[in-house]
C-alpha cells in the first residue's frame, strides 16, 4: 500500500513538472523591464522570452516580435 502511495506521489510530481516546463517555455516574460517617459502616458513595458519579444504600452496596445532564429539573437543570449 505504501508503494502505491509513493507511485502516485511521483506521478503527480512529474505531471506538475511537465506543466511547469510547458508554462515557462511558452510565456514571453522571462526578462521584464519598463520605461516611463516624462508623463505616465508614455509608459512602456518590455517582455522578452525564448521565442518572442513584446512591448506593452500604457494604452493597452501590445506588440510582439517573434524571433526568426536562435542564431539572430543578441550576444547576451549566446552563453
Amino acid at each position: 500500500m505504501a508503494n502505491l502511495g509513493l507511485q502516485l506521489l511521483g506521478y503527480f510530481l512529474a505531471l506538475g513538472g511537465w506543466i511547469g516546463i510547458i508554462a515557462t517555455t511558452a510565456l514571453p516574460q522571462w526578462k521584464q523591464s519598463s520605461y516611463v517617459g516624462d508623463a505616465i502616458i508614455t509608459a512602456v513595458g518590455l517582455y522578452e522570452g525564448l521565442w518572442m519579444s513584446c512591448a506593452s504600452q500604457s494604452t493597452g496596445q501590445v506588440q510582439c516580435k517573434i524571433f526568426d532564429s536562435m542564431l539572430s539573437l543578441d550576444s547576451e543570449y549566446n552563453v
